[in-house]
């Protein structure tokens, strides 16, 4: 009866869904393609075993990667179902269809409406449904069930917030996350969290970003950016959300270093064009990625409006600033600087990477501030050290490439736990 209740007022409120996408497509006219699957219409063009992998947007399709690679390399005959629901989470996965050609199939995740989810696993029929991060969805989780399915929930990870919200819901949310086959943690915290919940069969298994290595290509364009600008200090707020850039800009002039080169990488690609308004309305000298010409001796702010190129500004610059994390968004992810090597600071709010966080500041990969004031205080620091040396900036490099390192190994561990599920359902 809850899930039934549940249900109807889904099917209500889907007048009020298709204006949240429409108004979502002004800004990103992708919203509007593929809209029958967003109902569970869809064309299967592969016959081959599915494995179902879900992953929202780009964050969980990054990290999702090191899964994918080796699900595709241990079940050769298997192909992958890979199911998103943001545009820039599907243009993500691109890049794997490419590594992988033929072996995946992209679409979108229903709706959690009760017929477009039968409706979806009744057209892929997958042998597993593994889910990325926090993703519970009561509807899908009863088709699954009623199906047989197993489904599990991989880098799993939930924050205090989000169990106290779903603590309010607990009725609809338990038996949902209860149906888990077993549960892939980030953290012990996590884990209780979840625990807490009414999940069960949890292993913590770390988190698959460690897993993720900075493509090669990537990592040289950073490289080649470096000695087309030269010598300059260059420092990367990487990952902004919205209020943060203006946060940073109004910090900017407290900086005593004439020469320091501001990389600025919004979020979410839809505010490129809003940042740069910002950029002229406080007639700051920028150029942009998007136009393909690097910054000048006089250039200010570089702009960042490109996509899939995060390891790039990573290794271009001599120090990054995580956004999200100045305002309460729950911070961005940290992990991929450290695997570039890129020292970084991070604000008060970072509660989606508690335990990276907290362990990247224990080791001295990262610094935490508390403003933006304090953040552009510490980085006028680090250039400034005594003689030019840099030793804090160079001590901090060396401890992000240690700590990155050190967490590696999710993608193994993750693999033993399912790998059982999915050869059990093969030999049916």
């Amino acid at each position: 009866m809850i899930r039934f209740l549940y249900a109807l007022l889904f099917y209500l409120a889907m007048p009020l869904v298709w204006l949240r996408l429409a108004w979502r497509a002004v800004r990103q006219a992708e919203y509007l393609e593929h809209l029958g699957e967003r109902h569970g219409h869809y064309r299967r063009p592969s016959r081959r075993p599915l494995i179902w992998l879900h992953a929202v947007s780009v964050g969980e399709t990054r990290a999702a990667e090191p899964l994918i690679d080796a699900l595709l390399g241990v079940f050769a005959q298997h192909d992958l179902l890979l199911t998103h629901m943001t545009p820039t989470g599907r243009a993500a996965g691109l890049d794997l269809l490419n590594k992988h050609p033929g072996r995946i199939v992209q679409a979108y995740l229903p709706y959690d409406l009760p017929h477009a989810c039968r409706r979806f696993l009744a057209i892929f029929q997958p042998r597993i449904g593994l889910l990325m991060e926090t993703e519970i969805w009561p509807n899908l989780m009863a088709a699954a069930v009623a199906r047989g399915l197993p489904i599990v929930l991989v880098n799993a990870r939930l924050s205090l917030r989000s169990q106290r919200a779903y603590a309010r819901v607990r009725w609809l949310i338990e038996p949902a996350i209860a149906s888990f086959a077993a549960v892939a943690a980030q953290t012990e915290a996590d884990g209780e969290r979840l625990r807490e919940l009414g999940a069960r069969q949890i292993t913590v298994c770390g988190n698959l970003k460690f897993d993720v290595t900075p493509a090669a290509e990537r990592l040289e364009l950073g490289a080649r950016w470096r000695s087309a600008i030269g010598h300059r200090p260059i420092w990367l707020v990487a990952s902004t959300r919205e209020g943060e850039e203006a946060l940073i800009l109004d910090a900017l002039g407290a900086v005593d270093l004439a020469d320091l080169l501001l990389v600025v990488v919004p979020r979410h690609p839809q505010r490129f064009d809003e940042v740069a308004s910002l950029l002229e309305q406080r007639r700051l000298s920028y150029r942009r990625r998007s136009t393909g010409t690097l910054p000048d001796a006089v250039t200010r702010v570089w702009l960042g409006d490109s996509m899939g190129e995060m390891a790039a500004y990573y290794a271009l610059a001599d120090i990054a600033l995580i956004g999200g994390s100045l305002l309460p968004f729950g911070g961005q992810n940290l992990i991929e600087a450290a695997a570039c090597g890129c020292p970084v600071l991070i604000g008060e709010h970072t509660f989606n990477f508690a335990q990276a966080s907290q362990d990247a500041v224990a080791c001295g990969a990262a610094r935490r501030v508390v403003d933006a004031p304090q953040a552009a205080l510490v980085v006028a620091q680090l250039f400034g050290e005594q003689g030019g040396s840099r030793a804090s900036l160079h001590a901090m490099r060396a401890a992000a490439m240690r700590f990155s390192a050190a967490h590696r190994g999710a993608t193994a561990r993750t693999l033993a736990l399912i790998r059982p599920l999915i050869e059990s359902r093969a030999a049916r």
